[in-house]
């Protein structure tokens, strides 16, 4: 080893002991006589002193500039009490150096890992190799080794087994874009990259492997956002012989032993259980943030015997007004922020955004003047308002209405810091509708996948009124984001036939498509279901970051572009020529 010890390591028990470190120059401090360098490495920073009374290493020393990366040999010494750092960790102490040996010599750098003012993104992505130096990125690439590790350990000690499943694979596509692969061998066919190992594990049950998880990379070809990455790694999970209620909380003891390992806390158990009607109604969106207040009120039986006419014609359309109380709030917004707010809400499908301060003698807004003053108290008593709150409302239909209020209820809760942006506040969200009306081609399409087992009781309902059933599906929310989700599966071919019938799938067309599948569900599949967590997510999360970027090695820009390396770009004609590919780009 070229060092002896790392350079967050050496504590005042190493004092008289003769060390090496090795690392990066990250500041340099040149006094005339004794030149002061922090050196860094993964672990922390040392200070390194280097005396005149060694002319040919000060001299050297004197050259030394930052991200030279160097080897120093000396002696630990205690520093004076007055000059201690007890920010650092290696504050009590200074390495005199005797030998110094630079390794390597950096260019200027176009910005430096320690500088607090960070350079726009586009650029730390193109110099990633510098932004991988930054303490924050480095510290959020170990807790995501910690919460691989641990999560394999838990796992571990359930009996599961880790089992790769193929990278390259069929394409199947549901919902996102598969990427493509073109075969060399097989002229004119495909393989596609896994959106997620669904089948593979499914068939994993089938085989008697009955208890499956891996870290598994998928892949999605759909529009970025800060939370999204085109490759991304999920926590894949699959049981067989269990019910909803047993992946439920299998998972809620690997949460528990995620935040004792990275927290320090204990999770109390069981997570709360909440149903998607319910949040629909109280939160306006499936996954919910509930580190705050700021529930949804129907106002409806207000709005049919109020005089606005906005309100009354909504609840004639058979559409919703609901509304929410922000307590405390009524001063805090002038007229011109509640416009900006009218117009945010808007681009969420709203056509308008009512609102009213609330006073002492009753409520303050354009549009009071339509409500009686019974009314008036009768909408402060159903949003459990006070004097000095502020109430906002949207009359639209039930998801326009939840897509509006949820968003500006997120917004305010930002604004208004009404939590604590540290706090986890984890819950299941169960009983997801197993199908959505697809107005545009006048069919059902399954809100999860085509693979969910319906509650059992909604199953009669099949044949006659499919949008009430209900699925055995589940995921699991956390401040806001959709950081797990999963089903029980269908076992039986008969009844996985019919979920292909009821969404326009024939029996010809899934067999082409899903017919390794169906084939295996007929060689005595056993009840099983799953689970997938965002393992990137959940690491954002741990970290309370809001940019998924930030916790991967490499990442790729909203764009899908690697700025590193220039991904994805255009290839030698030759192999294109291999694998019978033209290009044709529009101009």
């Amino acid at each position: 080893m070229l060092r002896t010890h790392t350079c967050g390591e050496l504590r005042t028990a190493h004092v008289g002991q003769s060390v090496t470190l090795c690392g990066w120059v990250d500041t340099y401090r040149d006094f005339g006589g004794l030149v002061f360098i922090d050196l860094r490495d993964r672990y922390g920073i040392t200070q390194v002193v280097f005396s005149p009374s060694f002319a040919e290493m000060h001299a050297v020393a004197r050259s030394l500039r930052n991200e030279d990366v160097i080897k120093v040999t000396g002696e630990v010494v205690a520093r004076p009490a007055d000059m201690q750092n007890l920010k650092l960790e290696t504050g009590e102490i200074d390495v005199k150096g005797r030998q110094l040996e630079v390794l390597n010599k950096s260019k200027t750098p176009p910005f430096f890992p320690t500088q607090s003012d960070l350079p726009n993104e586009e650029l730390r992505l193109k110099y990633r190799f510098l932004d991988l130096r930054r303490p924050g990125v480095q510290q959020a690439l170990i807790l995501r080794h910690k919460l691989s590790k641990a999560t394999r350990d838990y796992f571990d000690e359930q009996q599961f087994l880790e089992i790769e499943t193929p990278m390259l694979g069929r394409s199947t596509p549901e919902g996102a874009r598969d990427y493509l692969v073109p075969s060399r061998v097989h002229e004119g066919s495909f393989y596609a990259l896994p959106q997620s190992p669904q089948i593979y594990k499914q068939i994993l049950m089938v085989a008697g492997y009955d208890r499956y998880f891996q870290l598994a990379k998928c892949f999605r070809d759909e529009d970025l956002r800060a939370d999204r990455q085109p490759e991304f790694t999920q926590i894949d999970v699959e049981m067989a012989f269990v019910k909803q209620d047993d992946i439920l909380k299998m998972i809620d003891g690997l949460m528990a032993r995620l935040v004792k390992v990275l927290r320090g806390t204990d999770l109390p158990l069981p997570l709360p259980r909440l149903t998607h009607r319910d949040v629909m109604e109280r939160y306006g969106s499936d996954k919910p943030d509930l580190r705050f207040g700021l529930e949804l009120i129907d106002l409806g039986e207000i709005a049919r015997d109020c005089d606005f006419g906005v309100f009354k014609s909504t609840i004639e359309a058979n559409g919703r007004v609901r509304g929410f109380c922000v307590p405390g709030a009524a001063e805090k917004y002038s007229r011109k922020q509640i416009d900006e707010l009218t117009e945010f809400v808007k681009q969420y499908g709203a056509k308008g955004l009512a609102f009213f301060r609330v006073k002492e003698d009753g409520l303050d807004s354009p549009i009071a003047k339509f409500f009686s003053p019974e009314h008036q108290q009768a909408i402060i008593t159903k949003l459990q308002a006070k004097a000095g709150d502020l109430l906002f409302c949207v009359a639209d239909t039930f998801k326009v209405s939840c897509a509006a209020l949820s968003a500006l209820r997120l917004r305010l809760g930002k604004e208004l810091n009404l939590y604590d942006p540290q706090e986890l506040k984890i819950a299941w969200v169960l009983d997801f509708p197993m199908f959505q009306w697809n107005e545009e081609e006048k069919r059902w399409d399954a809100e999860h996948h085509p693979f969910c087992q319906p509650v059992e009781e909604d199953i009669p309902l099949l044949q006659t009124d499919p949008g009430k059933v209900r699925a055995q599906s589940y995921d699991l929310v956390c401040n806001g984001y959709e950081a797990a989700s999963g089903s029980v599966r269908i076992h039986d071919p008969a009844v996985q036939q019919g979920i292909f019938n009821l969404l326009g799938i024939t029996n010809e067309e899934a067999e082409a498509r899903f017919g390794f599948l169906l084939e295996a569900l007929r060689y005595g599949a056993p009840p099983h279901a799953g689970v997938a967590l965002g393992l990137d997510r959940w690491v954002m999360l741990f970290l309370a970051s809001d940019n998924i970027r930030d916790v991967i090695a490499f990442p790729k820009t909203q764009k899908a572009s690697d700025m590193l390396t220039g991904a994805p770009a255009p290839v030698d004609l030759k192999q294109l020529r291999d694998l019978h590919i033209k290009v044709d780009v529009p101009k």
